[in-house]
């Protein structure tokens, strides 16, 4: 499932239709991505909007409208997720739309796709002055000053008994934090993927926070870029000195002890960490 930058990366592909009114909306109505919305609704709305901003929060994005036919303080939110196969597009005029392309919003210069395979993904609309509620209820961010290393201890010990592992994918805590990312910031602070939550030291738990808002920081400076840059390849940038490179498949080694990773299952998802490097305790 896309995480926190590769959403961020996906967002930045349809940032290209900023301030361009949509001028058609083409759709499959009968798709499970609408589930939380009503099609037609969408459709009658956007059509004619302005894209006028986006942006993204743990692992869903917002993407804000402004046209004709509602009052002028109100504006048009459309909500995004990928799910596990969701990607955005943007693709030339004259497009011919693909079989899993469920929502195709069309401007003059180009055509704004999202393709969703299996259809874990989803897409949620709502108007009115200010951003709907379902996004205003998203845990605050881990680049944000909300997110200290009080909130984070106090957190472990009310999840004491669970695998730390575990704890790191619960997005009302650490939205945006996935699989790989988890490895990542786990093999950075060196803690063991199976160690309970509850048994962090205080400089660990120091460690964990550190390292949580370095590797966001990283992923997304190397995978959605900096700025208004966007790499050609969601994951041409990434250093080989990340764990992620040695994570996906049996027979890896450590970048940095070079000795062999173990891939388990901890906490219902695959898991991979170093056991020269991150110890059991």
């Amino acid at each position: 499932m896309p995480e926190l930058a590769e959403v961020e990366f996906f967002r930045k592909r349809w940032s290209a239709g900023h301030g361009a009114k949509v001028l058609a909306v083409r759709l499959h109505a009968g798709k499970k991505i609408f589930r939380d919305c009503d099609p037609a609704q969408l459709t009658r709305h956007l059509t004619g909007a302005k894209l006028l901003s986006s942006t993204t929060a743990a692992k869903q994005m917002l993407f804000e409208f402004s046209g004709t036919g509602l009052p002028r303080a109100e504006s048009r939110w459309l909500g995004v997720h990928l799910g596990m196969t969701g990607e955005l597009r943007v693709e030339p005029p004259g497009y011919e739309a693909a079989a899993h392309d469920h929502l195709i919003l069309v401007q003059r210069e180009r055509l704004l796709v999202f393709k969703d395979p299996r259809m874990f993904g989803g897409v949620r609309f709502h108007h009115g002055k200010t951003a709907p509620v379902w996004w205003t209820r998203i845990a605050p961010a881990i680049l944000s000053p909300a997110f200290t290393v009080e909130v984070v201890a106090a957190f472990l010990q009310r999840r004491a008994r669970a695998p730390i592992k575990a704890v790191l994918l619960m997005q009302e805590r650490f939205p945006g934090i996935g699989n790989w990312m988890a490895d990542e910031v786990l093999w950075r602070a060196a803690i063991h993927p199976q160690r309970p939550a509850g048994s962090l030291s205080v400089a660990e738990v120091r460690t964990l926070h550190r390292e949580c808002r370095k590797v966001c920081r990283l992923a997304l400076d190397t995978i959605a870029g900096e700025g208004d840059y966007l790499p050609p390849d969601l994951n041409a940038h990434i250093p080989k000195s990340w764990l992620f490179w040695h994570r996906w498949s049996d027979g890896g080694r450590c970048p940095r002890t070079k000795q062999p990773l173990v891939r388990e299952e901890v906490g219902g998802r695959t898991t991979c960490w170093s056991p020269a490097r991150q110890k059991r305790g």
